[in-house]
């Protein structure tokens, strides 16, 4: 029980850097992994996304509730990651994810180099596609991710992120408010999977769920208040230390 202290801290952190940029399971799965060696992959995954997805949620109430978002476009979206999510955890059951590993923090590499150099990028909200362009590409990105996030997970939110902002158009405070709703629907459609095959510790997921909703208040205040440039530079960062952790993990772990 000693270790609870430790994981509600953790929770509280990712909830909050989840918010504004994603990337919150660089703070959890670590401390998880580390606190819990024995474990199976699959019991902290769950466990994780469970926290994970309450802090998600409020997050994306509170974004909707002030952000305008294009719900006829992002409906379908919602409904293909929720679905990519499912498949994904489904067939973490049956292939390894090495290759991934390897794979990401090269792709995050990428992301973070365009965003650095195109000091534009993300600042002005302007889509340039018809509502059905729109829609289509929200979906597409949605189910890819979705199936990423319930293969493998890390940095989903922060792809989401740079993907509506380099794709779709978006500023990154829509894109950080509509990836909270996209997120949360993967996130779902993991656990959809994950809960009943009894891979998550209520005992140690309630705790960490109320933590990881109190930094996603945090996260979403701050984000709110001082807007696209906020979520820029704290998104930098996030990818930054995403390229840190899984190029230690993948290379040298």
């Amino acid at each position: 029980m000693a270790e609870i202290p430790v994981v509600i801290i953790a929770s509280f952190a990712a909830g909050c850097l989840n918010a504004i940029a994603g990337g919150g399971g660089l703070v959890t799965l670590p401390v998880l992994l580390t606190l819990y060696p024995r474990a199976s992959a699959a019991e902290l995954f769950g466990t994780n996304k469970t926290c994970m997805v309450w802090g998600t949620l409020w997050a994306a109430r509170a974004y909707v509730r002030r952000v305008t978002l294009p719900w006829k476009q992002l409906s379908v979206a919602v409904a293909t990651g929720f679905a990519g999510a499912a498949a994904g955890a489904f067939a973490l059951t049956f292939v390894p994810g090495d290759w991934v590993r390897k794979v990401l923090p090269l792709v995050l590499a990428v992301v973070f180099v365009q965003t650095l150099v195109q000091r534009t990028l993300g600042a002005v909200h302007a889509p340039p596609h018809t509502p059905a362009g729109q829609a289509a590409r929200a979906s597409l990105l949605a189910g890819v991710l979705g199936f990423y996030d319930g293969f493998f997970g890390p940095g989903t939110g922060s792809f989401m992120i740079f993907l509506l902002v380099k794709w779709l158009g978006y500023d990154f405070l829509h894109a950080a408010a509509a990836a909270k709703v996209l997120n949360a629907a993967t996130n779902l459609g993991a656990l959809a999977i994950l809960a009943p095959t009894g891979n998550i510790w209520w005992n140690l997921a309630v705790p960490m769920a109320v933590a990881n909703v109190a930094g996603s208040l945090l996260g979403t205040h701050l984000t709110l208040r001082h807007g696209a440039w906020f979520v820029r530079i704290v998104f930098l960062v996030v990818v930054a230390g995403l390229i840190l952790k899984t190029g230690w993990d993948a290379y040298f772990g």
